[in-house]
C-alpha cells in the first residue's frame, strides 16, 4: 500500500506529469550524431520519443519510425542525454540556521522558489535534473531535493517521486566536514569534534531505529527519521569534503555505520583515489578555471577525474552553482579531458554517473528505450568552446530553445539572471 504522504505527492504531481507528457504524436529526430552514453556514438542516428519516454534510438534504417510521427531534421547536430548536476544551489533555497551544527529535520524543499531565473539559466546549459542542496556551513545542513527542471508553478511539479522515503519524493542528506563548519559554539572548533558530533547523531539514529522496531507507537522524531532512512540505505548522504584526511574520515564513518555516501568536491581525490575506489564510494567532483578561495582547496587540480577513472572509482561532475555557472557545465568535463580523463568517462560523468549517484539511473542519464525523454541538442562537439546547447527537452517537452528571443537572454545574459539568489544564499550563512 502506498503511504498517505506519498499518495498526496502523486496527486500534486499528476497535473505536472500530464502536461509534460502531453505529446499526442510520436516525434522522430533524424540525422543527428547521437551519444547514448550507455553505448557507442551513432552516426546518422534516430531518436524516437512519445508521451515523455524514449521509444527507440539507433542508426537510420535500423529504427522503425511510427507512420504518424512528427519528423525533425537534426542533421549536423549532436543529441545526448540531459545533464545531471549532482550538486547545485539553484532555486534560492536555504538550510539550517546557527542554532545548531546539525539540522537533519530541515528540508530545502520548503524554501525552493520555482520561479527563480536560475532554473531557466541551468536549462540553457543542458541541465535537466539537479540535486539542490543546502549549504555546507553546518556538519549537517538539511535534506536535499532531486528536481526535474520542468516548467513549474509549484515545487510539486518539479519533484521526483520516491516511494521508499517517508516524504514520498527523492532527495538525500547534505553533510560536511573540513573548515566550513569550524566556528564558535555550538559549532565545533576542531575536525575531531566535528567527527564526534556526527557519530553521536548516527548513534542516536541507531537507537531510534531500534525503538521503531520494538514499538509501533514510538513518537515521531523529525530529526532522526531521515537519519534512519540513511542507515537503511534508502536516503543517500551527500558529503562535502576536500582534504585527503577529511575524505578518509568520511570513509571510516561510512564503514562504521553502513550508510551509502557520495563524496562531494573531493579536492584531494587524486591523493587518495585508490582508497576511494577500494571503498566502492562514488565521487562528485568540481573543476574550476579559477581555483582558490580556501586553503583546503589548494590541491584542486584537473587531474582528479583522470586519477579516479584510472583507479576504477565512479566519478561525476557538478557545478555547485553559483560557484560555477550551470551554463558552463560542459567546461568541467573539458578541463578533465585536457588533463587525461577519457572523453567517454567525461561524458558519462555529466550524465549517467550523476544519475547513479541520485539512484535515478533507471530513469535518466542515457538514451535508452523506456527511459525519460530528457535530452539536449548541441551544434557541435560537447567539449568545444564554440558549441552551444540549442535545445533542452525534459520528458518529451522542449523547455529551452536558443532560437527563441525570449529565452536567449538566459543563455547569454550577465549577473541579472541570478535575480539575487546568489546573495540571498550567502546572507543566510550557506557557505560553499
Amino acid at each position: 500500500m502506498i503511504k498517505p504522504v506519498i499518495l498526496s505527492v502523486f496527486l500534486f504531481l499528476a497535473p505536472a506529469l500530464s502536461t509534460a507528457f502531453a505529446q499526442d504524436r510520436p516525434m522522430a529526430f533524424e540525422g543527428a550524431t547521437i551519444y547514448p552514453i550507455a553505448s557507442e556514438p551513432i552516426e546518422n542516428g534516430v531518436l524516437v520519443i512519445h508521451e515523455g519516454r524514449i521509444l527507440a534510438v539507433g542508426a537510420s534504417g535500423d529504427v522503425r519510425i511510427p507512420s504518424d510521427a512528427e519528423r525533425v531534421d537534426a542533421e549536423g547536430r549532436i543529441i545526448m542525454p540531459g545533464l545531471v548536476d549532482t550538486h547545485s544551489h539553484i532555486g534560492g533555497g536555504d538550510g539550517g540556521d546557527r542554532s545548531s551544527p546539525l539540522h537533519p529535520d530541515v528540508r530545502i524543499m520548503d524554501t525552493i522558489d520555482v520561479r527563480s531565473d536560475t532554473f531557466k539559466k541551468a536549462r540553457t546549459g543542458g541541465v535537466t535534473t539537479a540535486n539542490v542542496m543546502p549549504g555546507s556551513g553546518h556538519l549537517l545542513s538539511g535534506q536535499t531535493i532531486y528536481l526535474k527542471l520542468r516548467d513549474a508553478n509549484t515545487v510539486y511539479e518539479m519533484l521526483i517521486p520516491d516511494e521508499n522515503l517517508r516524504d514520498g519524493f527523492a532527495g538525500g542528506i547534505k553533510m560536511a566536514n573540513g573548515t566550513n563548519s569550524l566556528r564558535q559554539p555550538p559549532f565545533p572548533g576542531t575536525r575531531a569534534k566535528s567527527a564526534s558530533m556526527q557519530r553521536e547523531l548516527f548513534i542516536q539514529a541507531q537507537e531510534y531505529r531500534q525503538k521503531l522496531q520494538d514499538d509501533d507507537d514510538t513518537t515521531r522524531n523529525l530529526r532522526l527519521e531521515p537519519m534512519v532512512e540513511a542507515l537503511e540505505g534508502k536516503r543517500l548522504i551527500h558529503f562535502h569534503t576536500h582534504r585527503h584526511d577529511d575524505i578518509l574520515t568520511v570513509l571510516r564513518m561510512q564503514r562504521e555505520f553502513g550508510f551509502r555516501v557520495v563524496l562531494h568536491h573531493v579536492t584531494d581525490a587524486w591523493l587518495v583515489a585508490d582508497e576511494i575506489a577500494e571503498a566502492g564510494v562514488p565521487s562528485s567532483i568540481i573543476v574550476l578555471d579559477t581555483p582558490g578561495g580556501k586553503l583546503e582547496a589548494v590541491n584542486l587540480l584537473y587531474k582528479a577525474g583522470r586519477y579516479l577513472e584510472e583507479a576504477g572509482a565512479d566519478v561525476a561532475f557538478h557545478t555547485d552553482d553559483s560557484v560555477t555557472d550551470s551554463r558552463l557545465f560542459f567546461r568541467m568535463a573539458a578541463f578533465a579531458v585536457r588533463d587525461g580523463m577519457s572523453r567517454e568517462k567525461a561524458l558519462e560523468a555529466l550524465t549517467l554517473a550523476g544519475a547513479r549517484m541520485l539512484d535515478l539511473e533507471d530513469q535518466i542519464g542515457s538514451l535508452e528505450s523506456g527511459k525519460h525523454a530528457d535530452f539536449i541538442l548541441l551544434n557541435g562537439d560537447p567539449f568545444s568552446v564554440y558549441t552551444h546547447v540549442e535545445q533542452t527537452w525534459i520528458e518529451g517537452k522542449k523547455v529551452f530553445d536558443r532560437s527563441d528571443p525570449d529565452q536567449l537572454p538566459y543563455a547569454t545574459g550577465g549577473h541579472e539572471v541570478y535575480r539575487g539568489d546568489f546573495f540571498d544564499h550567502y546572507q543566510t550563512g550557506g557557505a560553499q
